[in-house]
């Protein structure tokens, strides 16, 4: 079996490593790496940290509006693809990466498989929403991580090629944890005890690119009662600037350079608590006992939420402040992302796909 997999962001890197260790094993994969995230602790690190395959293809694609960015992806994806003749076509999450290689592949012979089928945050306002909801009904194999994913799918009427592998970012975190502790150093070296602080990440447009949201966040981060760290993001940096906002950010919390992955694992299994409005940061936070404000009002991990280690805040500073602070009740911590095998049971089902496709074109004559 021939494997084209599609990346182009941090939660893709961490879920296409679990995958290809096993998927390169008994199998041809080739990665594609669209260049969505091209700045080099946003990419190049993660690579380097989780032993990733060097890419096979890399399309330089960087910023721009969704529309422009989502059509570089779309010739360079479409080249790529013809020259390769894959197998499967595998695409990761929601990003502009996922949607471009699921137009691609929908388009084309080989079969379309999405990991992190299902999920829904049932806001349309958000691309990312878009982008999942589109790639899920062009998709011949649905990889869904979860039971309530493989509900959502069934809700819109898609049953057909569904199969529930577990997550394969909870593989991801159990080896990246133990190589964490052994490797990283970032809590020396800012100064950080585990247990006595805070970690913080906001990167998402939402919350970036709308001044009083962007502020409602800084007033509540102001307001913890253990000192924050917050890896910047560079989109994030900019648009503190141009609301006023970065100064009065800076004299309240610890601002670092973005970190790799690794060192993120270790900041966030040290951390008392976190606030973040990454939808990644909130499933790694629950593999790693880490009670979790989000700063959103909504999340795909519903899960998370039921079992209470997590609490929906949105841009609410005196939100934001209750939820680092008061106690946290989880009702439990039992596992609905599967059992760390994730990544197997994903090669599997591509595995039988693809020989029951080729048996089926094999007697019909095609």
């Amino acid at each position: 079996m021939k494997v084209v997999s599609v990346v182009g962001a941090r939660p893709q890197f961490v879920k296409a490593f679990a995958v290809s260790r096993v998927l390169r094993a008994a199998h041809e994969e080739v990665l594609l790496h669209t260049g969505q995230h091209y700045d080099e602790e946003l990419s190049d690190v993660f690579f380097e940290e989780l032993d990733i395959p060097e890419p096979e293809y890399n399309l330089g694609v960087g910023s721009g509006s969704h529309g422009e960015q989502t059509g570089r992806m779309l010739a360079g994806i479409e080249e790529v693809v013809e020259a390769e003749s894959p197998d499967v076509v595998l695409t990761y999450g929601d990003t502009n990466s996922t949607l471009a290689a699921a137009i691609v592949a929908a388009k084309m012979d080989p079969v379309l498989a999405h990991v992190e089928a299902g999920l829904r945050s049932f806001n349309r306002e958000m691309p990312e929403e878009v982008n999942r909801v589109l790639t899920d009904h062009a998709s011949d194999v649905l990889l869904a991580p979860t039971a309530t994913a493989v509900e959502n799918l069934a809700a819109e009427g898609v049953t057909e090629g569904v199969r529930n592998t577990g997550d394969v970012m909870y593989d991801t975190l159990l080896l990246a944890r133990e190589r964490a502790a052994e490797r990283s150093s970032v809590l020396s070296e800012n100064g950080l005890v585990d247990g006595e602080y805070v970690l913080a990440t906001v990167h998402r447009a939402g919350n970036t690119d709308d001044p009083e949201r962007l502020a409602g966040i800084v007033a509540g981060l102001e307001a913890a009662p253990e000192r924050v760290v917050l890896p910047l993001h560079p989109r994030t940096r900019t648009r503190l600037h141009e609301h006023g906002l970065y100064e009065r950010l800076d004299a309240a919390v610890t601002l670092i350079e973005p970190v790799g992955y690794l060192d993120f694992v270790r900041l966030l299994d040290g951390a008392a608590r976190v606030a973040t409005d990454s939808g990644g940061v909130v499933k790694e936070a629950f593999f790693l006992e880490t009670p979790c404000a989000t700063m959103r009002e909504e999340t795909e991990w519903v899960e998370t939420v039921e079992a209470g280690w997590n609490v929906l805040v949105g841009s609410d500073p005196a939100a934001i402040e209750d939820a680092l602070t008061r106690p946290f009740h989880p009702t439990g911590h039992d596992q609905p992302f599967g059992d760390g095998n994730a990544a197997e049971r994903v090669v599997e089902v591509l595995a039988e796909w693809v020989h029951g496709a080729r048996r089926e074109r094999a007697t019909s004559g095609v």
